[in-house]
């Protein structure tokens, strides 16, 4: 079944909380499109859509929560991605003071006299951490949240361990493009309408976010400190490498050593990411 959340405050939140009411409730395998106005709720340079509850709704302009039915702590989310259109703006920050403004149209951006293929994925991806209150959107999670990874375009799918009963999944932050790591704090930020399937998997044991993109599988690390979050990665892809290839242990740690790599997913977020990306040719 396809279900549509309107671009409303009463279906936007900007923290996570297990807490939070859910928008909607839907069964495993439906989708789900919506509308959402840029990181700092713009859905027009200069027009902004007011948050229910400004106290707290200090970070990304997210839709949901969604409520999977039969959804369980400790089962995997899987989040396909079916669209994502950018609006016919953006903007991108170089400082505090320094805005750029870029005019989108037919899959090109178009600022300071260049032009830039257009590749519109969304930054946030995620459900609350289990414990109670409000939790900021800006950090990335084992639960998913702001992993801000321009690999997620429409066609791939993330696989995310599940936190709390019924998922309580949102999701937010449109960039239209953006490069690994995300230097400035800002990729090219535009408000967008997307589309998500949802389903759940209890045969998927998942510590880490797990990705499935076009030729190649994905598994994410993110940590303070930037050499843990590889470690992270790098420790999911051996995993991974067992329940794909059927190589374990020290060889699949030989095989990652040799045909995996490894790109800094960002390093704006507080807490850093990192993906390791496992291409489907690497080895005969």
């Amino acid at each position: 079944m396809r279900h549509e959340l309107p671009l409303d405050p009463r279906v936007l939140h900007g923290h996570f909380s297990p807490e939070l009411e859910p928008v909607l409730e839907i069964d495993p395998g439906d989708s789900v499109r919506f509308s959402v106005p840029n990181h700092v709720w713009d859905v027009e340079p200069g027009v902004s859509v007011e948050s229910r509850n400004p106290d707290v709704d200090t970070g990304h302009a997210l839709a949901g929560p969604i409520r999977v039915r039969g959804a369980r702590a400790g089962q995997a989310l899987a989040v396909h991605v079916d669209e994502v259109e950018p609006g016919g703006w953006g903007v991108t920050y170089g400082g505090e003071e320094h805005a750029v403004h870029w005019e989108l149209a037919d899959g090109v951006g178009r600022a300071l006299g260049r032009e830039l293929d257009l590749a519109p994925f969304l930054g946030v991806l995620g459900m609350p951490p289990p414990e109670p209150g409000v939790h900021s959107t800006r950090p990335p999670r084992r639960f998913g949240g702001n992993i801000d990874c321009k690999e997620l375009v429409a066609g791939t799918t993330l696989f995310l361990p599940i936190p709390v009963d019924g998922a309580l999944f949102s999701a937010g932050d449109g960039h239209a493009a953006q490069g690994d790591g995300e230097v400035s704090g800002t990729a090219l930020e535009t408000p967008v309408t997307a589309e998500v399937t949802l389903d759940v998997r209890d045969d998927l044991p998942l510590e880490w976010p797990v990705a499935r993109i076009d030729g190649a599988w994905l598994t994410f690390g993110f940590d303070p400190h930037l050499g843990r979050a590889a470690r992270i990665a790098v420790d999911g892809m051996v995993a991974l490498m067992g329940r794909e290839l059927g190589v374990f242990g020290g060889d699949a740690l030989v095989l990652a050593s040799v045909g995996v790599d490894l790109h800094v997913t960002q390093v704006v977020n507080e807490t850093l990411g990192v993906h390791a990306v496992l291409r489907d040719d690497a080895f005969r």
